[in-house]
C-alpha cells in the first residue's frame, strides 16, 4: 500500500502546485493559473467511469492481472505519457500543455479508483486504518517528491529534466501490481453484452446498485453524508493552486520554498497522520474528524498573516509546520472515515463517489483563486478560504451527535 500510495500521489502536484510555479516562473498570470486547477475538477468526476474500472474487465490484461491490478497498470502507463508530453511541450502553448494535463489526470483519476478498491478489499474493516496510514504515507513520500524533488531539478537542470524524471518514477507503480496479489472480491468482473438487455442488466447493477445500496442502508441521513464529504476539504483545496505563486511572490526561492514547504513540511505531515492514527483507536472517527476540520481552516488564516510579514525563512517554517501537521492529520481521519461507508459489493464505484464530492466543490472554487488574489491579494483570499472550512465543522458536529443518539438508542 506505500508503494501505490507513491503511485497515487505522484501525479497529483505535476498538474497542480509543481505545474504552478513552472506557469509563474514563465510570468503566466495568476487568473491564467487558477483556471488551470480545473484540470483537477478530473479527480473529482471519476464517479462518472468508475462503474467501468469496477466491473468491465481490460482484454488480455483482466485475465493475467486481475480487474484491480489491470485498471491500475492503465492508469499508470497513461500518467507517463501524459508526463513525457507535458515536460517535452512545457508552458510555450498552453492549450497543448492544459491536454497533456488532463491526460496525466485523466489517468491518474482512473488509477486513484482501482487503488481504492485494491486498499479496502485487500484488508478487513479493523485493518483499514492501518491501511490508510501505509498508504498516505506513501502519499506524502510522493507529494515530496513531485514538489521539493521536482523543483530542486527544476532549479539545477530544467523543467523538462524534472517531468521526465517524475514520468521514470513511475515505474515505482507498475512493479508493484505486477508483484502484488489481487484481493478476493465479493463480485466479479462483469462481461458487459452490447444489446439492449446486456445494456440494462449492467446499468442496474454497476452503476444505479451502488446508489441504491448507499441509500437504503443510511436512509435520510446519506444526503447530509454526502454534504459533509463535499465540504470537508473545501477550505484546504481553495488555498491550494495559490501556494507556491504565494511563497514565489513573496520572495522566496525555489529552493527554500522544496527546503521548508516540501521536505519539513513532509516530516510535519507524516507526524500528523500517526497522531490521527493514535487518536482514531483511541477515540473513534468523529472527534479526530472535528479536530482536523477546525485545524485546516485555522491554518488558512497563518498564512493570512504570513502574508503581512516579512519574507523570512523561520516565518515560513511555523506556518508550513502547522499546515501539514493538521493536512496529515485531517486527510487520515478522513480517508479511514470514507473507507467506512463503503460496501465491498461496489468497493470502486462507491469510493469514487465520496472521494469525487471530496474534491469536486473545492476544486471548482480554487479555479477562481487567482481571479481573488489579483482583485483584492493574498491576505483577503487566504481569510475566504478559511472561512470555507466552516461548513464542514458544523457538519461533523452534526453528525457526530446524530451517532451518539444512534447508539444510545438501541438496547
Amino acid at each position: 500500500m506505500t508503494f501505490l500510495g507513491f503511485s497515487g500521489g505522484l501525479p497529483f502536484l505535476l498538474v497542480f502546485s509543481t505545474l504552478t510555479a513552472w506557469l509563474t516562473e514563465w510570468n503566466v498570470s495568476r487568473s491564467t493559473i487558477g483556471f488551470f486547477a480545473w484540470i483537477g475538477i478530473t479527480y473529482s468526476t471519476k464517479v462518472l467511469w468508475a462503474p467501468v474500472v469496477d466491473s468491465i474487465p481490460i482484454p488480455f490484461l483482466t485475465k493475467t492481472l486481475g480487474q484491480r491490478r489491470s485498471w491500475m497498470l492503465i492508469g499508470q502507463m497513461g500518467i507517463a505519457l501524459g508526463l513525457v508530453l507535458m515536460s517535452l511541450i512545457g508552458p510555450s502553448d498552453l492549450l497543448i500543455l492544459s491536454c497533456c494535463a488532463f491526460l496525466v489526470a485523466f489517468s491518474s483519476a482512473t488509477q486513484d479508483v482501482a487503488i481504492d478498491a485494491f486498499r479496502i478489499e485487500s484488508a478487513e474493516p479493523e485493518y483499514q486504518g492501518a491501511m490508510s496510514a501505509a498508504y498516505v504515507f506513501g502519499y506524502r513520500l510522493a507529494l515530496l517528491i513531485a514538489g521539493a524533488g521536482a523543483l530542486y531539478l527544476a532549479e539545477y537542470f530544467s523543467w523538462t529534466i524534472a517531468y521526465i524524471t517524475m514520468a521514470t518514477l513511475m515505474l515505482v507503480g507498475v512493479i508493484t501490481v505486477i508483484l502484488v496479489a489481487e484481493p478476493d472480491r465479493q463480485s466479479e468482473s462483469f462481461q458487459l453484452e452490447l444489446s439492449p438487455i446486456g445494456l440494462r442488466r449492467w446499468f442496474t447493477r454497476a452503476v444505479a446498485g451502488p446508489f441504491v445500496d448507499f441509500f437504503s442502508r443510511n436512509g435520510k441521513v446519506a444526503f447530509i453524508i454526502l454534504l459533509f464529504i463535499a465540504v470537508f476539504r473545501l477550505s484546504d483545496i481553495a488555498m491550494g493552486i495559490m501556494a507556491n505563486p504565494f511563497y514565489l511572490d513573496m520572495g522566496y526561492t525555489k529552493i527554500e520554498i522544496a527546503n521548508v514547504a516540501k521536505v519539513f513540511g513532509f516530516f510535519m505531515s507524516i507526524a500528523g497522520s500517526l497522531i490521527c492514527g493514535v487518536l482514531v483507536v483511541k477515540w473513534g472517527l468523529m472527534r479526530p474528524l472535528f479536530i482536523g476540520a477546525v485545524a485546516v481552516s485555522i491554518t488558512n488564516l497563518l498564512f493570512a498573516s504570513l502574508s503581512v510579514l516579512e519574507p523570512k525563512v523561520s516565518y515560513l517554517a511555523i506556518v508550513i509546520s502547522a499546515d501539514n501537521l493538521s493536512g496529515g492529520f485531517a486527510a487520515t481521519a478522513f480517508i479511514a472515515y470514507l473507507s467506512s461507508l463503503t460496501n465491498r459489493a461496489y468497493t470502486a464505484t462507491q469510493y469514487a463517489l465520496f472521494s469525487s464530492l471530496m474534491t469536486l466543490p473545492g476544486k471548482f472554487i480554487s479555479g477562481f483563486s487567482g481571479l481573488v488574489v489579483d482583485n483584492f491579494g493574498y491576505f483577503e483570499f487566504f481569510v475566504v478560504a478559511a472561512m470555507l472550512g466552516i461548513p464542514a465543522i458544523l457538519l461533523v458536529v452534526w453528525l457526530s451527535r446524530y451517532e451518539q443518539a444512534q447508539l444510545a438508542s438501541q438496547p
